[in-house]
């Protein structure tokens, strides 16, 4: 997933908003490993360690790398909505999101997905966004927004499962002129707080998508 946005864009929003670009471009299919997903670890923001482990991910999937300090305003001020996925000790995924109020509501944003190509498709990146979306949730959100590529398949389904729905269509909102899907999922519904509670279990915090 690799969001990127026209130069009139860039311009014309705000310096926040430019800094919130969903990672969610959609990739081409290559050999998956064989691997028991219980043996995908997964943990909440620890520290200054864990930073560079999610800079590389990212930087890897993006076109235009953002910088350390917009990495920075993430995890420095919402840590415990960015997680991580570790396969035997090697960072293999990761979601950092924020949150904060939006007129007359307090919302949630989804800003970065990666799940790097040999680990795609074995739910990773559902599990990274069902744990930011339940902490969200518990930390006081009424909704969850992020944007997707209209022609990424796959992340649009990911997130169609999760309960999304497409609330508007942003024309031209990425660099190479592709349209975006604003996507939002509105809090509470009593199924969705059965739905992320099952999903999420205790953080193994002494371990370490694109989907």
């Amino acid at each position: 997933f690799v969001s990127k946005k026209t130069h009139t864009q860039r311009t014309a929003r705000s310096k926040e908003e430019q800094e919130m670009e969903t990672t969610n471009k959609e990739e081409p299919e290559i050999s998956k490993l064989d691997f028991n997903d219980s043996d995908i670890e997964y943990i909440s923001y620890g520290g200054e360690h864990h930073l560079p482990l999610i800079m590389n991910l990212v930087d890897e999937e993006l076109s235009e790398p953002y910088s350390i300090f917009t990495y920075r305003y993430f995890v420095y001020l919402w840590p415990h909505l960015s997680f991580l996925a570790f396969h035997k000790g090697r960072c293999v995924g990761t979601v950092v999101c924020k949150m904060g109020e939006h007129r007359n509501t307090f919302r949630g944003y989804i800003a970065m997905l990666v799940v790097i190509k040999p680990y795609r498709g074995r739910g990773i990146a559902t599990e990274l966004v069902t744990r930011s979306i339940k902490a969200m949730m518990e930390s006081g959100c009424d909704e969850v927004t992020l944007e997707a590529e209209v022609t990424n398949k796959g992340a649009l389904a990911l997130y169609g499962r999760l309960g999304f729905i497409r609330a508007k269509r942003l024309f031209h909102y990425y660099l190479n002129g592709v349209d975006a899907f604003r996507l939002k999922l509105l809090f509470p519904r009593p199924e969705l707080h059965t739905q992320y509670g099952s999903h999420a279990h205790s953080d193994h915090r002494d371990s370490q998508i694109l989907e």
